[in-house]
């Protein structure tokens, strides 16, 4: 594999969740994750085809612990689905933390696909809910669009971009995560679990600097 990569009309870059809740001040802050903010301005410069996610929870959204009484953030529950880490309330429909970065300067991305609306499931992958079987149609959209690349980079590099990558190689796709368009949450050693996926799956994990247009 080359160590640079150069975008063409069949790659997309996938900008997950850069929102004021996941970044310094915000409801379920992830450490540094406004430092990903210009990294990704610049990349977008690099692509022809972008795609922004967008957490966008209902208020008393199952993943909340104020949902559950006498749970606190970061216990696990079990629901259908499995295991649930329960989190602060964050991204919640039409707050500000719900809101896109002011800084994030992506003035062409073509779809904003808003995920984890569904009050009883909670969804990190940008293609599939966490039950792992139920669609956001957008594996479908990509393969209409004829993608065959998607590069991944946003917030958190554990969770919503690990989901959404791993399910990206799932549906087909070559997958390449901009490590440094990322910042993890690390959760019991979560981003070192997350890069030991991805060199299984054989998902690259790559700099920013490795991609020109």
């Amino acid at each position: 594999m080359s160590d640079t990569f150069t975008t063409g009309e069949r790659d997309v870059l996938l900008v997950v969740d850069i929102q004021n809740d996941f970044c310094p001040g915000g409801n379920l802050a992830v450490p540094r994750g406004d430092e990903v903010v210009p990294v990704i301005n610049g990349l977008a410069g690099k692509f022809a085809h972008v795609v922004l996610t967008q957490d966008w929870h209902p208020p008393g959204h199952l993943s909340f612990a104020s949902s559950h009484p006498g749970k606190k953030p970061y216990d696990f529950i079990e629901v259908t689905y499995g295991a649930q880490i329960l989190w602060p309330d964050h991204c919640v429909q039409g707050t500000r933390g719900a809101e896109f970065r002011s800084d994030l300067d992506i003035a062409k991305a073509e779809l904003v696909l808003r995920k984890g609306y569904h009050r009883e499931i909670d969804s990190y992958s940008a293609f599939y809910e966490n039950d792992r079987t139920t669609p956001t149609g957008l594996g479908g959209y990509l393969r209409e669009r004829g993608f065959t690349r998607v590069f991944l980079a946003g917030l958190a590099f554990d969770f919503c971009v690990r989901y959404s990558a791993e399910d990206a190689h799932r549906e087909g796709f070559e997958v390449i995560v901009i490590e440094d368009g990322c910042r993890a949450i690390d959760i019991e050693g979560s981003a070192d679990t997350t890069r030991a996926l991805f060199k299984e799956l054989g998902i690259h994990c790559i700099s920013a600097s490795a991609i020109s247009a």
